[in-house]
């Protein structure tokens, strides 16, 4: 509970697997969704991932399809919130962009579909983590982001 209230908390822990996407771990997110659903109840993803754990192949983009119609269904009758708390890529970023309000830690979060390196490869751009997706790009260009904090504490504190 937050100040009393019921909230449904899920995370995306780089420190584990990159904090990649498996099919358990959808199915997990997934029950948490419903869950929060059928009492009213907000939920709040803390997100620091690479996207999905590529050597599950399909089941775990399957994964984030169940993720992301949940995020729209959840739409406009429940709160949710995205924390963005380090690096994130591919799927990873799809379901915070539906979620109502998206958070970010300066310096530390990044939001891209795929990373300056690829960039570079393709467009042979050179574009930095911060310039690509970082919370200042998210604020002032993109639109994608509500409110940066200077550090994970203060981001935690303020979300709460």
């Amino acid at each position: 509970t937050i100040s009393g209230r019921p909230v449904f908390v899920f995370s995306q822990d780089f420190t584990v697997f990159g904090g990649s996407l498996s099919e358990m771990h959808a199915q997990k997110i997934c029950q948490l969704q419903d869950r929060a659903m059928a009492v009213g109840a907000p939920v709040i993803g803390l997100n620091d991932s690479g996207g999905a754990r590529i050597h599950e192949g399909v089941m775990s983009l399957a994964g984030y399809a169940d993720v992301f119609q949940r995020n729209v269904d959840a739409s406009g009758v429940i709160p949710q919130l995205s924390l963005i708390m380090g690096p994130c890529a591919g799927g990873a970023v799809y379901s915070p962009a539906l979620t109502d309000l998206v958070f970010m830690v300066q310096g530390s979060s990044y939001m891209f579909l795929t990373g300056p390196d690829v960039v570079k490869t393709v467009t042979h751009e050179e574009v930095t983590q911060e310039e690509l997706g970082g919370a200042r790009a998210h604020l002032t260009k993109s639109g994608n982001a509500h409110r940066a904090w200077d550090n994970d504490l203060d981001a935690i504190a303020g979300l709460r």
